[in-house]
């Protein structure tokens, strides 16, 4: 179900899932109504708009995950940090709003979960025998996008290791922002593919869910930021992983290493985490160059193909992140999406791919009813 709510000097949209046993789902996009406001003014705006919403229509749920896209980051982000003290993990990302105004906001929320933050600075959030863990803007200033994203991995490891976890078993997603991504990619990918390694995450056995792209801190040392959910308590059986063949080819093909997308079951529900997509075919290969009609087009072909193999559509989507490599390429991109999703939560930033050949990408969660007895329900 989804629900459009406009504010006094803000807009939300929502969807909610209300099928479980126990625990309700919701994921919102809030974004400020007036683009000429100050980005205090619209910051406000948009907090503001959230309080409201966690009193009325949310009343109950909780925060277990936020992340802010912010138009200018080294002007903007002490501010976010000084105005938001909730207690749940936090993203602060360089990632212009593309409607023209100066933040966004997405924000996961459950109810009927215990949080807290952890020792390990993980932040959980619990129900039953099982314990989702979130991290935000994980950062470290080594030399490069090569060590950074080694340490980062590194670091991230142990936190899960102090939560008797591993990076094989229970990491379901990361999100990589790469500061100028066409110069950093590259040292990102020989990071990611060494670790991964290491871990025992092969293209014999699976990688993790995944989007890399472009993004940058408030601190321009920051080279890579990372954001990344996992889950203790799973079984292996829960877990299956998503390939399209007819559409996309392993990401390993071409050097790099995530899941075009992961499903995990629960008992009465099904989450589908799908990577950053483009328009790729089945050989590695851009399609469309230079169109960002039709690289949206078939961008949205590979998400559905993806979501189909995991016995979903786009129907049960909860939201939609869309990057976009050049922002003149908004207005038609906005038309389009507007046109197939108009209720939708989604957020459309400027942010380039790994790849400058690719004009857009997009990346969505999604969740549907499902009674599976094996496993216990979230």
């Amino acid at each position: 179900m989804t629900q459009h709510i406009a504010f006094k000097d803000a807009n939300a949209n929502i969807f909610a899932f209300e099928q479980g046993k126990e625990v309700k789902e919701y994921h919102v996009i809030l974004r400020a109504a007036d683009c000429k406001m100050t980005f205090s003014q619209q910051l406000e705006a948009v907090l503001n708009a959230y309080q409201q919403l966690m009193s009325e229509q949310l009343h109950g749920a909780v925060a277990v995950f936020k992340r802010y896209f912010l138009s200018d980051a080294a002007n903007q982000a002490d501010e976010v940090i000084a105005s938001d003290v909730s207690d749940c993990a936090k993203s602060i990302v360089e990632q212009a709003p593309l409607d023209g105004t100066k933040i966004a906001l997405w924000v996961y929320l459950m109810t009927g979960v215990n949080t807290r933050l952890l020792k390990s600075e993980l932040f959980e959030a619990s129900h039953g025998s099982y314990r989702h863990l979130w991290n935000g803007s994980a950062h470290n200033l080594a030399a490069n996008s090569e060590y950074q994203t080694r340490l980062l991995f590194n670091e991230y490891i142990m936190q899960l290791a102090q939560e008797e976890c591993t990076l094989e078993a229970n990491c379901l997603r990361t999100w990589l922002f790469v500061n100028d991504i066409d110069l950093n990619y590259g040292g990102v990918v020989r990071a990611r593919n060494q670790v991964f390694f290491t871990q025992g995450l092969t293209n014999n056995t699976h990688f993790i869910a995944s989007t890399g792209i472009g993004g940058r801190m408030h601190d321009p040392n920051v080279l890579m930021m990372m954001d990344n959910y996992a889950v203790a308590g799973l079984k292996k059986e829960q877990i299956k992983y998503l390939y399209a063949p007819t559409h996309l080819n392993r990401t390993s093909d071409y050097g790099v290493s995530f899941e075009r997308g992961t499903t995990v079951d629960y008992g009465d529900r099904r989450h589908v985490l799908i990577s950053g997509t483009a328009s790729i075919n089945n050989k590695g290969m851009v399609v469309h160059q230079k169109d960002v009609v039709k690289q949206t087009q078939r961008m949205w072909e590979n998400v559905e193909a993806l979501l189909s193999e995991a016995d979903c559509s786009f129907d049960n989507v909860a939201h939609l992140i869309v990057y976009l490599r050049d922002g003149s390429d908004y207005a038609v991109v906005s038309d389009l999406f507007h046109q197939r999703f108009p209720d939708k939560p989604t957020v459309i930033v400027r942010a380039p791919v790994c790849r400058p050949e690719w004009l857009i990408e997009m990346e969505c969660m999604a969740v549907k009813a499902i009674e599976n007895k094996a496993f216990e329900c979230l």
